[in-house]
């Protein structure tokens, strides 16, 4: 036979006796037992799949305003009962200082039975109600009653059993939700992934049903926005300071600061577009 022959048909037998499915078929293991499969639009989910070893304590344990920097672009994976996976790109964060930060729900170091999440480990969730019916989750950072709000994902997987969730949560008639609309805030990704009180003091290290793992082609400096935080009030100076993070140009985003981006942008942080 000659050689070239020969080494392809040694290839081929190496892949057929291979454990490890090629490209494509990761990404056809993507879908989920109702059909719903990774949206096409995601250019980092198949890559994703294959590097799903979840973040260590280490990640978690450091200060506030850097995890909030840092979870842009990391994977949260919730888990349901029925075994199907979601999973969503960390697209925009808030950071809560605790102490002195008049917006954080532990300011002057006050520990109560609600917040009690956020004195504890790094990396632990803090999840409270407002209104009566929507919730919001948090992680815990390093620092005397710091976190981080998970303010907004991008879709990756589930979406169709996000859009049942959306809907479930929903009164009356509902127009079908688009992509961008599923987690594009923090009580519509509670209500997308199914988070509620009961994830409260959940360990993301640890936990069966909700984790994060390492996401693929991380943002620089250059593609993050810092701005002020969303809908905190009359908190004096603490309404002003820049503790929101977005990843600029992504359209899951909740809300875009076109001022701030152009700030920056003329201080040579990015291009203008």
């Amino acid at each position: 036979m000659p050689k070239k022959r020969k080494l392809l048909a040694q290839l081929s037998a190496l892949q057929s006796n291979s454990s490890f499915p090629p490209f494509d078929a990761l990404e056809n293991r993507n879908a989920t037992p109702d059909g719903d499969s990774s949206p096409k639009s995601s250019k980092y989910f198949a890559i994703e799949k294959r590097n799903s070893s979840r973040l260590e304590a280490d990640f978690f344990n450091q200060p506030c305003i850097s995890l909030a920097k840092s979870f842009l672009g990391q994977i949260l994976v919730r888990k349901l009962p029925d075994g199907r996976e979601l999973w969503g790109r960390i697209v925009e964060t808030e950071a809560y200082l605790g102490g002195e930060d008049e917006a954080s729900h532990s300011k002057g170091g006050k520990q109560t039975q609600r917040n009690a999440a956020m004195f504890m480990k790094p990396g632990t969730l803090y999840v409270y109600q407002i209104y009566g019916i929507y919730f919001c989750v948090n992680v815990s950072s390093q620092g005397e009653g710091a976190a981080v709000l998970l303010r907004s994902l991008e879709p990756l997987q589930g979406l169709d059993a996000m859009r049942e969730l959306r809907s479930a949560s929903r009164k009356g008639p509902t127009k079908l939700l688009k992509d961008w609309q599923l987690c594009n805030g923090p009580s519509k990704l509670c209500q997308a992934l199914g988070i509620d009180k009961a994830f409260d003091q959940r360990d993301l290290t640890q936990d069966a049903a909700i984790w994060m793992v390492p996401g693929h082609d991380l943002p620089g400096e250059q593609d993050v926005v810092a701005t002020t935080r969303i809908g905190i009030g009359n908190r004096g100076e603490w309404a002003q300071k820049p503790l929101r993070f977005y990843l600029r140009g992504n359209k899951f985003v909740s809300v875009v600061d076109k001022k701030t981006e152009r700030e920056m942008a003329a201080m040579g942080h990015f291009s203008c577009s």
